[in-house]
């Protein structure tokens, strides 16, 4: 039994060891592949394990921790001078009824911290995202009377970091805003908009921090691609100043002011030419029969109710402001004349009824004078003549016969030679045929009543005079 025991137990050895040699090997092959390469091969290299490198991190090559970045750079000390450069991106919109503008920029500041000083044996720039600015001090400018704004996030913060050895600092961001615009629309459409952006420092006033213009005027650039379809941009220009607060003291303030001037054709489209048509119109009724009453009253109306409703278009889209615009006075004065046409129709309208009422009074009149009998008499003229006479001969033929008493009319020798004239009122059908007649042209002769002939002359002369005065003045 001893000697099975023994037997048993070398065999057992064995085999571990054995094993331990397998595992040996296998570990060998799969650790170390390049060995099996060659020599002269691209792959007998050995590669460097990047994630087995010692690494820095950026809180300890900047020494973030070290520092307390809630204080602005020289702490106690002198200002801290920023600059400031912009590029403007696009000018978004212009909104006349709210008064403002929208505007997306790149907005880029430029400072000196040295407390983010590294050493740098190349003399090159470390770039970040927008994760370590809330780490560090940065500038805390922000947008004067602006009414929204906004930091691009897509796909992530538009918002870059680059720190120098020397401690230098570019901060950039790209940022739209909409601020306000205090327009003035005394000269609309004809007018010129000039808009106004301004940064400040909200809590470092002149002591702590001085804002400034990196490169002067130099400092704005703008994209030449830039328009709009209302306006046209004439120019971008900077300026500062400092900007005094009753309560907190002197600050810096950077402006970026440009000048828009408006385009007019849109609105001689939409608006002048319109109005100008429906003035235009209005004075078709003047050569229109004055007895055709719906044809004058209801083109009449329809240019005043087309008038309105151009004008209520246009102060749709503007501000409800206190003061007269360009455009007003225009359509106003169309508005007048357009009105002032149906005024006209109705004068000539008053006055023929009172003529006709008139005429129908001088043919009663005139009937119960045809009734009259005839009375003879003779009158001692050059020639004797007979003269035809009904109710309506005039105050003139009556009066001509005044002279001629009734002693006058008295029979004459015959030996004078003397002419004579029997004159005889009377009324015959003959007589009264041809006075019907004469009435008739006359009445067709007056139909364009005088009021119409020269409305046809005064309107279009006075809206002509009107729109050279208008348009010298305001263009």
């Amino acid at each position: 039994m001893p000697g099975y025991a023994r037997l048993a137990l070398v065999l057992l050895c064995l085999v571990a060891l054995g094993e331990c040699r397998r595992h040996r090997s296998r570990k060998k092959r799969w650790s170390a592949p390049a060995d099996t390469h060659k020599p002269g091969s691209p792959l007998s290299k050995k590669v460097s394990d990047g994630t087995k490198s010692k690494k820095v991190k950026t809180s300890h090559l900047l020494r973030i921790d070290e520092h307390d970045f809630t204080m602005r750079p020289a702490f106690a000390g002198p200002a801290v001078p920023v600059g400031v450069d912009v590029q403007v991106e696009s000018l978004d919109s212009i909104s006349e009824v709210d008064m403002d503008f929208t505007m997306t920029l790149y907005l880029r500041h430029y400072w000196k911290d040295e407390r983010l000083a590294f050493p740098s044996a190349t003399n090159k720039s470390m770039t970040f995202d927008g994760r370590l600015v809330k780490k560090i001090w940065v500038p805390d400018v922000f947008f004067v009377h602006s009414k929204r704004s906004f930091i691009h996030d897509t796909t992530t913060e538009n918002i870059m970091l680059r720190v120098f050895p020397d401690g230098h600092v570019l901060y950039s961001l790209r940022v739209t805003v909409t601020a306000a615009c205090n327009m003035d629309f005394s000269r609309f459409p004809l007018d010129s908009q000039t808009c106004t952006l301004e940064l400040e420092s909200y809590a470092y006033t002149d002591e702590d921090l001085m804002l400034y213009w990196k490169s002067g005027d130099e400092s704005l650039s703008t994209d030449d691609r830039i328009s709009l379809s209302q306006f046209l941009i004439q120019k971008f220009h900077t300026t500062s100043r400092l900007a005094f607060y009753s309560s907190t003291g002197w600050y810096n303030r950077l402006y970026i002011n440009f000048t828009l001037r408006r385009h007019i054709f849109f609105f001689l489209l939409q608006t002048y030419f319109p109005a100008t048509l429906m003035v235009m119109l209005s004075w078709v009724s003047f050569w229109i029969d004055r007895r055709a009453v719906p044809a004058r009253v209801s083109l009449g109306i329809t240019t005043v109710l087309t008038m309105s409703t151009i004008i209520t278009g246009v102060n749709a889209s503007m501000p409800r402001v206190s003061y007269i615009k360009a455009v007003d006075i225009y359509l106003w004065v169309s508005f007048v004349f357009v009105f002032l046409s149906v005024l006209e129709y109705a004068a000539v309208n008053y006055l023929t009824t009172v003529r006709d009422g008139k005429d129908r009074k001088l043919r009663e009149k005139a009937r119960q004078q045809s009734a009259a009998q005839t009375l003879p008499c003779t009158c001692g003229m050059s020639h004797a003549r007979t003269m035809m006479m009904d109710g309506t001969y005039s105050e003139a033929d009556a009066n001509s016969l005044a002279g001629y008493t009734r002693g006058s009319i008295v029979p004459e020798d015959s030996s004078e030679k003397q002419e004579r004239m029997v004159v005889r009122l009377s009324m015959d059908n003959e007589a009264a045929g041809t006075k019907k007649k004469g009435l008739r042209g006359f009445r067709i002769i007056q139909n364009t009543h005088a009021i119409d002939t020269y409305s046809r002359m005064i309107f279009p002369g006075a809206y002509i005079l009107f729109n050279l005065v208008y348009w010298c003045v305001y263009c």
